[in-house]
């Protein structure tokens, strides 16, 4: 008899790739959920005897959908598979009744040893004609990553792609500071560059902000990452940091900010250099400016390069009311190179 599996993800992207790396020889019936209430409704239909469940999610994220999975007893099992790898979402998960976690990009080598360790697949060959028949996720999933590639399914590759790198920048924050970091949905656009002050106006509300910005380039690929700073709570940053007493404030500010963006844009980077499979070199950190509007702090960087892919990533410290957002910009030239290093490190990992 068939294991119903259900994949639980916002995108497209990620949910394709968690079906192809569904061992062949399992007998499954692959089902898909966008958003945790759409999973809860399959799981009480009988789809979702295992339950692949990501963490950030629109209408419902995972640690709701867990809560509900634990009040109401549903009968299924649960593996996190998530970009956010901070030991305190693992911990808060597992609290919860997942079974285990597991970073994306997937590991096959480790997806294997915790379905086989909790005796969910055992490995062996079995069944394999009637896997070829029933792994129809798995199979469309395959077939949808050999057709022609829309516009919108690049740009979802691409969310999908800075949510694992923005979840590896979270954690390396969280460590920094022992605290829980919130991580958003990333917010990617396509835009032309003299739209870009008018797109981020949203991002920071504030009259007067701070902004760090640091320049990578590779083979084809190049860009620009800002963190931006609300000016009144450069404070608490500094508190949270744990700065030896300085008689200046503006100084152990400047130093804060400049700590938060080396760490955030760095672990980011790293996280984009590994799915992409190159290797950035980056520029210097240089501070942008201080309690000025962010239009003028964005004014001179992107104008020359005409279309701009655009990423906005809020982060949050919920805990000491600190927020900050890190902002990749990309000329759009380097989409196709992006699309095709994305799509040929995906295939590799099969």
């Amino acid at each position: 008899m068939s294991t119903p599996i259900l994949i639980c993800d916002d995108s497209g992207f990620a949910r394709r790739q968690m079906a192809r790396s569904i061992p062949d020889s399992w007998d499954v019936e692959v089902s898909f959920a966008e958003h945790g209430k759409d999973a809860l409704t399959q799981i009480r239909e009988g789809k979702g005897d295992v339950l692949f469940l990501d963490l950030n999610m629109p209408v419902m994220d995972g640690y709701e959908t867990m809560e509900i999975i634990r009040k109401e007893d549903l009968p299924c099992l649960v593996i996190v598979v998530s970009g956010d790898v901070q030991e305190k979402a693992r911990e808060r998960m597992l609290a919860l009744g997942a079974i285990d976690f597991i970073r994306k990009p997937i590991d096959n080598a480790k997806l294997m040893h915790i379905l086989t360790s909790y005796g969910i697949y055992s490995g062996d060959s079995l069944a394999t004609g009637r896997a070829s028949q029933n792994n129809t996720g798995k199979a469309s999933a395959t077939a949808k990553s050999e057709a022609v590639v829309t516009e919108e399914e690049k740009l979802d590759a691409y969310r999908e792609m800075v949510n694992v790198a923005m979840g590896r920048a979270g954690e390396d924050l969280a460590k920094l500071l022992g605290e829980f970091i919130d991580l958003p949905i990333p917010n990617v656009n396509l835009i032309e560059s003299n739209e870009l002050s008018m797109a981020v106006a949203d991002i920071n509300r504030s009259d007067r902000v701070s902004a760090v910005s640091k320049g990578f380039v590779s083979e084809g690929i190049s860009g620009e990452a800002l963190v931006i700073f609300n000016d009144t709570k450069s404070q608490n940053i500094v508190e949270l940091l744990k700065y030896a007493p300085s008689a200046s404030s503006e100084n152990l500010e400047l130093e804060a900010l400049m700590d938060v963006s080396n760490i955030l844009i760095g672990a980011c980077l790293n996280g984009l250099s590994e799915q992409l499979a190159v290797a950035f070199s980056h520029t210097h950190p240089v501070l942008l400016g201080q309690h000025q509007g962010l239009s003028t702090l964005l004014s001179d960087n992107v104008h020359q390069w005409g279309k701009v892919m655009a990423v906005e990533i809020g982060y949050a410290i919920k805990a000491k009311d600190i927020s900050f957002d890190l902002l990749l910009l990309f000329p759009g030239d380097a989409m196709n190179q992006i699309n095709a290093r994305l799509m040929n490190t995906d295939r590799e990992r099969q």
